[in-house]
């Protein structure tokens, strides 16, 4: 089966959903640009990342890796690096099955709830490798707080995207 990824215009409305995103976030958790410059993040697509690792009905997938540090202040070379792997098909194919959904608030949704994850990572509010029970009270709370950042936000049909969460902030549109 084919898959398809994101291409021409949808790259140009991904960078505009995470630039809306890591805005919101940043004025959320009141950081700095040197703050934002701690927690660091790559975004991916499906086609950078392989279909092995995609799980089915879900938006996106952070994964975990270390990059090293060329700056001589650093007192260790290592630093987490997380990605969040997009899983296009996912979308567009939530995209062609409801009308009511349009792709960027929905990746300024998927951008944030990846980014929170990200910040309580590296705040360590919560660890990265948790139990399945834990990982469901994480997604709660990641749920919660994206919401409490977007709530305000003026972007067509965003209002949409927030209400599909409503209830325990998960839906038919789960994100790992």
């Amino acid at each position: 089966m084919d898959l398809q990824s994101f291409q021409g215009e949808y790259i140009t409305t991904m960078s505009e959903a995470l630039g809306i995103a890591e805005e919101r976030t940043g004025d959320y958790y009141q950081f700095s640009l040197g703050q934002w410059k701690r927690h660091r993040y790559d975004v991916k697509t499906l086609e950078d990342f392989g279909t092995d690792e995609a799980r089915p009905r879900a938006f996106a997938l952070l994964k975990k890796g270390t990059s090293v540090v060329g700056d001589f202040e650093s007192k260790s070379r290592e630093r987490d690096c997380y990605f969040i792997c997009l899983h296009d098909d996912q979308i567009l194919e939530a995209l062609r099955k409801d009308q009511n959904l349009q792709l960027l608030p929905l990746l300024i949704y998927v951008f944030v709830h990846e980014l929170v994850h990200i910040v309580r990572f590296c705040n360590f509010s919560q660890r990265f490798d948790v139990s399945d029970n834990r990982r469901e009270k994480e997604e709660k709370i990641v749920h919660s707080t994206t919401f409490e950042i977007l709530k305000g936000l003026s972007v067509p049909r965003m209002d949409y995207v927030l209400l599909s969460y409503q209830s325990h902030r998960i839906c038919e549109m789960t994100m790992s």
